[in-house]
């Protein structure tokens, strides 16, 4: 543990300003929430906390077991969206008071994750050891491939978190208007058509009654609307990632969100 520690902080002492003021600024504010969230003994939100901390060391491990370089601009981000997730969206509630902030997220998700399918690709390609090359609409091609291969993971992941443990990480939403082959008097293969659905009245076995004002969707718009925003955010990085290919002098800017391979010091 203190080894670990010695070089975790040496490598924060090598890195840019801006990137540790954001780091410890970040953490600082995780570090008061976890006080809070204990002091109020919510231990779910104190689990989210700790959680942060250690994915905010993500970094670190990617530059000292893989030797693999993060870019400013891009470790940056990585740490806002793990905070903007984690505290402000779950803890401070920010995916039930802005509408759209899941959307942002999901779509800066496609966007980064495709950045990092690409540098992958391309530290292949740039290695001497391997002896083929993938040509540039190849390379984004699997960018892209690997963006919407962790947007699904992601997904699984939340379906799994509301089947097994009931904590509706797929957001339900009141819908008023459904179309299904099950409500087909026949049990043909045509889908009957409801629309101008006023509410829904829910009952239990204890005859509780519920009634929502609509019918209740249970996560499937909220799983492809994610799946949608992360296709448009892992499209917008492989176009900029194949003209960058195509012209790197052009869209050098482009590199501030791509990972680059340590040189090997012999």
């Amino acid at each position: 543990m203190k080894e670990f520690r010695k070089k975790f902080n040496n490598f924060l002492k090598g890195k840019d300003k801006k990137v540790l003021r954001v780091y410890t600024t970040l953490r600082l504010l995780v570090i008061l929430t976890l006080i809070i969230q204990l002091i109020h003994g919510n231990y779910h939100e104190v689990f989210l906390c700790l959680l942060t901390l250690i994915l905010f060391v993500i970094p670190y491990i990617v530059d000292d077991k893989f030797k693999i370089t993060l870019p400013n601009s891009l470790e940056i981000s990585i740490f806002l969206f793990i905070f903007s997730s984690e505290i402000l969206g779950e803890i401070q509630n920010f995916y039930g008071i802005f509408p759209h902030w899941d959307t942002l997220l999901h779509t800066i998700n496609g966007f980064l994750s495709a950045a990092i399918g690409f540098s992958l690709v391309d530290i292949l390609n740039n290695s001497k050891k391997i002896m083929f090359r993938l040509s540039p609409i190849f390379v984004v091609i699997v960018s892209f491939c690997f963006s919407m291969t962790v947007g699904v993971c992601w997904e699984v992941f939340e379906f799994s978190g509301d089947r097994l443990l009931n904590m509706d990480m797929q957001k339900d939403r009141i819908i008023n208007q459904i179309s299904s082959v099950e409500l087909n008097p026949e049990k043909k293969n045509v889908p009957i058509i409801i629309k101008d659905i006023d509410h829904t009245d829910i009952y239990t076995k204890q005859n509780e009654k519920i009634t929502i004002n609509g019918y209740l969707d249970i996560g499937i718009i909220d799983t492809m609307k994610d799946l949608i925003v992360n296709l448009i955010g892992a499209l917008m990085f492989s176009i900029y990632g194949y003209l960058y290919l195509k012209n790197k002098e052009k869209y050098k800017k482009i590199e501030n969100y791509i990972p680059q391979k340590k040189p090997v010091i012999e």
